[in-house]
């Protein structure tokens, strides 16, 4: 699991030990065998923009920090770009170290609400796409959250639910920045109101961060939040525990706990566990 550390108060992040963290599969206490810092030998990291071909040309002004972003990402990090176009993540460059390429294929949305298809779609499709290795696995979407194919203002969207649970199943964090789609769909409170509802349960769910949740405009600057996200990057840990034998594969719910003052470790609340052998 990737796990991150965060203060509760103040911008110090604690050191946090093997001996303080504690996980939990529904009441019972697991064996925590690894808590290693995400740095040196183990700093791998494989990093994913994707960003909505449906947000708002609203969002020109803010390409420029997300390619300082990307410039400025760990030297031991691989970043890709895609585009959530007709319910697939196109690829504009496939994961490389060379930050001038990754920089290059930022480009304009082409602004039509969706991209005629379901954010969560392309999320889906770029999770089961993606070859697992030992590197860090992370997204940071830019989108509205909004979800025209199932439209109805609940929780219960299941394409929605569908790619927190591949993300889960890859272990990949996803971290979301806001961002209004173009036209009436951009200023649209009801569906801006729930498309926010859903990026903070996805990024709630999978361990990362959900960025200016609560606003329907744009925001005036990323900067900040891109700033925190590569902070957050120099505070992970790659956790691995003994989770109890389980009949069939599939995803169990965890929970972590510490008892050190002014720290949150911050997870996905569920791991794909495989069957016993």
């Amino acid at each position: 699991m990737i796990v991150t550390v965060e203060p509760r108060k103040g911008s110090e992040v604690p050191v946090v030990n093997l001996e303080d963290v504690m996980l939990y599969e529904g009441k019972k206490r697991d064996q925590v065998t690894e808590w290693v810092p995400a740095q040196g030998d183990h700093a791998g990291l494989e990093f994913f923009v994707l960003i909505d071909d449906g947000a708002s040309s609203a969002l020109d002004t803010q390409l420029r920090d997300i390619k300082n972003f990307i410039a400025e990402l760990p030297t031991t990090a691989q970043v890709g770009v895609a585009y959530m176009q007709n319910g697939i993540a196109r690829i504009e460059q496939k994961l490389t170290s060379d930050r001038d390429l990754a920089t290059k294929a930022v480009r304009l949305p082409l602004g039509y609400f969706g991209a005629d298809g379901s954010p969560y779609f392309s999320l889906s499709d770029l999770a089961k796409r993606w070859q697992p290795d030992s590197n860090r696995h992370e997204v940071l979407m830019v989108t509205s959250g909004s979800d025209p194919y199932y439209g109805v203002g609940d929780t219960q969207d299941p394409y929605l639910t569908a790619a927190i649970e591949d993300c889960q199943r890859a272990g990949i964090l996803v971290s979301a920045i806001y961002a209004p789609g173009a036209g009436h769909f951009g200023h649209s409170y009801w569906l801006n109101y729930w498309g926010q509802i859903y990026l903070s349960k996805l990024t709630e769910e999978t361990g990362g961060e959900g960025y200016y949740i609560g606003f329907t405009g744009p925001a005036p600057d990323f900067a900040p939040f891109l700033k925190d996200a590569a902070n957050r990057l120099n505070h992970q840990y790659l956790l691995t525990f003994l989770a109890q034998a389980q009949k069939k594969s599939g995803l169990q719910r965890v929970k972590l706990r510490t008892e050190l003052h002014n720290v949150d470790l911050v997870s996905a609340d569920e791991v794909y566990v495989p069957a016993a052998q």
